[in-house]
């Protein structure tokens, strides 16, 4: 049985990829890791602050690698960085990364690249499945997420802040993929087959930065 990380982006897709592999008799799920903007204390293009991450990881029941990557971040930091992370994860024992990307060829390839030659092999579990299925699949199983990050040039900006739902399933525009897998949005998950129980979160202010419309989540009560 190959020991596997999972790329934990805090959103949907990562969430449903990390239920798939753990049936996966293949794998073992040993920990998560995410990239996070040092400078701000959040997940970069999802706006999630870091007390939630780890709120989700203790549900998860799964050790989480926080990865701090500086702001401006260059590629070639970047590329520095996760090299370095790379190389422990394999120090480690660590055989596999998993990633949930549905359908970008460029980014299957780039993380393809990256990993070519350092022991770990990149796992897709969602790849190539229809979106619409896919998306519908999580919220009949009790996926629940709010999306915190909407590209208002390519999805109404309204949907910031939105549950991801069936009802929000039924009022994307057409060609807004319904997994967000273009960049239209990036969401939260705080409840699911794959938590031992929910993450309680309240809705913050929703503030424009970058072009980016991004909604707040707070724990709940804090």
């Amino acid at each position: 049985m190959t020991r596997a990380l999972v790329s934990w982006s805090s959103g949907k897709d990562s969430a449903w990829a990390l239920h798939r592999l753990r049936q996966d008799a293949r794998y073992e799920v040993v920990g998560l890791f995410c990239t996070v903007n040092r400078a701000f204390g959040r997940v970069a293009m999802h706006g999630v602050r870091i007390t939630l991450l780890r709120a989700q990881a203790a549900r998860l029941g799964l050790p989480l690698e926080v990865i701090e990557l500086p702001f401006p971040c260059s590629n070639a930091a970047y590329e520095r960085i996760m090299g370095a992370f790379v190389e422990k994860a394999r120090g480690q024992g660590i055989g596999a990364f998993a990633f949930g990307d549905l359908f970008l060829e460029d980014v299957r390839a780039y993380r393809e690249r990256q990993l070519e030659g350092s022991g770990i092999a990149p796992v897709f579990p969602l790849w190539g499945e229809p979106t619409g299925a896919l998306a519908r699949e999580m919220i009949a199983a009790g996926l629940r997420a709010v999306l915190t990050c909407v590209d208002p040039r390519q999805a109404p900006a309204a949907l910031a802040g939105r549950a991801f739902d069936a009802a929000l399933l039924a009022e994307l525009p057409e060609g807004v993929d319904p997994c967000g897998e273009r960049g239209e949005f990036h969401s939260f998950v705080w409840d699911g087959p794959m938590f031992s129980a929910p993450v309680s979160v309240e809705p913050g202010e929703v503030v424009e930065r970058d072009g980016f419309l991004y909604a707040d989540l707070v724990p709940a009560g804090a």
